[in-house]
């Protein structure tokens, strides 16, 4: 997600409102509320733009973007949604566009700090990792996923039909939102934005590494140990094993990639050869 700095700015205002209603609320499920009633109001949005519009309208008073909120939603929203939208319509947005993107942004930061308050952020993060590995894998599914012409509500009992009972309440409800409004996105990249989101609120960052064989508990310890020296700060890692690799790993964290397997020596000599 890019942001204009006005928008970069609004969203850390509406995201201080949001941890500000999250630190006052013992409740968790109130979190997961605020998480799925700001999905909603999302998907409302997105539908209808020339409301998305009238709430991003710079030029327009905010008290009456505030009324324009309360108006619609009083009443049908928990407090703590309406305060956050509040907070969202009267900070000054770059884009109608960029608004949603921050809405979006908010529900995810409410289902995560949930997931993080009973304790479950790692096997979260660790749910998307694996399911986003699953859709990659199997190219039927990604396709059903990704057809525009499918229904959202059909592709959202096709992701419910794998993960129902087999995931947290948080992933589930992540997952549900990602496929019934990708938003331009690939499914497998959504859902690898996902983990990636709830590594950084673990403050780590994610380490894609890929083997020619499965790693013991004790390599992955090991590997997680040397990576978190090599660029101090915490690391997660997120394993996937693939034959043809032929030997070795191959490490990306951001943008540098480590290839230490087999077949990427082999292909730097054909490179080297070739030039």
């Amino acid at each position: 997600m890019t942001l204009h700095a006005a928008s970069r700015e609004a969203l850390a205002a509406a995201e201080l409102r949001l941890l500000e209603l999250a630190d006052a609320t013992k409740d968790t499920g109130e979190l997961t509320k605020l998480g799925e009633e700001l999905f909603a109001v999302l998907r409302v949005l997105a539908e209808q733009p020339q409301l998305r519009r009238a709430f991003a309208d710079a030029s327009s008073d905010p008290a009456g973007r505030e009324q324009l909120v309360r108006g619609l939603f009083d009443g049908k929203l928990q407090g703590s949604t309406l305060q956050v939208l509040v907070a969202v319509v009267t900070a000054r947005w770059s884009s109608p566009r960029e608004l949603l993107d921050g809405i979006e942004s908010l529900g995810r930061t409410a289902l995560l700090v949930r997931a993080e308050r009973d304790g479950r952020l790692d096997a979260v993060e660790d749910e998307l990792f694996r399911l986003g590995r699953i859709v990659a894998g199997n190219q039927e599914l990604e396709l059903l996923l990704a057809d525009p012409a499918a229904s959202a509500e059909g592709k959202a009992e096709l992701i419910d039909s794998l993960v129902e009972g087999k995931v947290e309440p948080v992933t589930k409800t992540l997952v549900d939102q990602l496929v019934r409004l990708p938003r331009g996105l690939r499914v497998v990249d959504g859902l690898t934005e996902l983990a990636e989101l709830a590594a950084k609120r673990r403050e780590r960052s994610v380490a894609h590494v890929t083997s020619a064989v499965e790693l013991t508990a004790e390599q992955v310890d090991r590997l997680t140990a040397t990576l978190t020296t090599i660029y101090s700060r915490p690391i997660a890692l997120h394993v996937e094993v693939d034959p043809a690799l032929q030997g070795g790993l191959q490490i990306k964290i951001g943008d540098e990639v480590i290839d230490g397997s087999v077949a990427g020596r082999l292909a730097a000599v054909r490179r080297n050869l070739a030039s």
